[in-house]
């Protein structure tokens, strides 16, 4: 699947290997709850017929491990097995609508409010830093 080109600001976690890839999973979770086989069927559909099952896992469980994933309960797979389901977190969605806005039209669209609540969002998560 060919690359394509974001309007919005690139973070980490659509960078590195395979990011769109990492942007394909997220946006599938975002839509429902799902066990890692049913990501990786859902992947193929999209046209990453080369990912194997294997790189869906690593890449879910890295996910998960920077918040950007969460498993949400289970469901029966094959008589007697269960799978773990997982789903987007509001960080995984807050980071998927970063990538597609633009910046400069955020700015231009924003009002004194709207800039206000954005400077105290800013500010309540650096203070979490220090």
């Amino acid at each position: 699947m060919a690359g394509k080109k974001r309007k919005g600001t690139e973070l980490a976690v659509f960078k590195g290997r395979k990011p769109d890839l990492t942007h394909a999973i997220l946006l599938a979770l975002s839509k429902e709850a799902l066990i890692k086989y049913d990501v990786h069927k859902a992947m193929v559909k999209l046209g990453f017929k080369d990912t194997n099952y294997g790189t869906i896992k690593k890449r879910i469980l890295i996910l998960e491990e920077t918040g950007y994933v969460k498993q949400v309960g289970i469901r029966k797979t094959q008589p007697g097995s269960e799978g773990i389901l997982y789903e987007a977190t509001f960080k995984a969605l807050a980071a998927l609508e970063q990538n597609r806005t633009d910046q400069d039209e955020l700015f231009e669209l924003m009002n004194e409010m709207d800039a206000m609540e954005y400077v105290a969002l800013l500010a309540r998560i650096r203070a979490r830093k220090s």
